[in-house]
């Protein structure tokens, strides 16, 4: 008798009993497939974006215009990934369903492909990694920490660990 072996389930990253509809600010970080710095690049302490990180960008800052009851906080574009903070306000939204967390990054990560995929005539290609990170965030202290890391991130880009400049020999092997 030959028994078939079932593929090892992903781990999810989020919180196991969190209502990700719930009002509230959430931190996301999205990175590109490989971690490929395809965004622009880092000059001293700014982000230039290219073309295709100008079309990032404008995606982030629509998606309020596609999802009613998100607000957008502290963002910033660097060359290999996005941080950001999406804010779920309370209002009630009537005749479409409740959209949470992952309907909108979800969407985000599903328009900003479409676009840029466009642009560069690799239709179909992937853009980001299959999942993203994401924190609650409970109290304005850790939004207060949160926003200064988002906004000093490009000062950072020389130490980041998301910089492949800062990549051994083992994790390019990986990727």
């Amino acid at each position: 008798m030959t028994q078939t072996k079932t593929p090892p389930r992903r781990r999810s990253l989020r919180l196991p009993d969190y209502d990700y509809t719930a009002p509230g600010f959430y931190f996301v970080t999205i990175c590109t497939q490989g971690r490929k710095c395809l965004f622009g690049a880092i000059d001293g302490e700014d982000m230039h974006a290219n073309d295709l990180g100008c079309i990032v960008e404008t995606c982030w800052r629509a998606l309020p215009d596609h999802f009613p009851r998100v607000l957008l906080d502290a963002f910033v574009l660097m060359p290999n990934h996005v941080h950001g903070v999406l804010i779920l306000d309370d209002t009630p939204v009537t005749g479409a369903r409740n959209q949470g967390l992952p309907q909108i990054v979800g969407a985000f990560k599903s328009f900003s492909s479409r676009r840029v995929n466009e642009s560069r005539h690799t239709i179909g290609r992937p853009l980001w990694q299959r999942s993203y990170f994401e924190r609650v965030i409970k109290s304005d202290q850790v939004l207060t920490r949160i926003r200064d890391y988002i906004l000093s991130n490009p000062l950072r880009w020389a130490l980041d660990h998301d910089n492949p400049d800062n990549w051994n020999d083992s994790l390019q092997k990986r990727l």
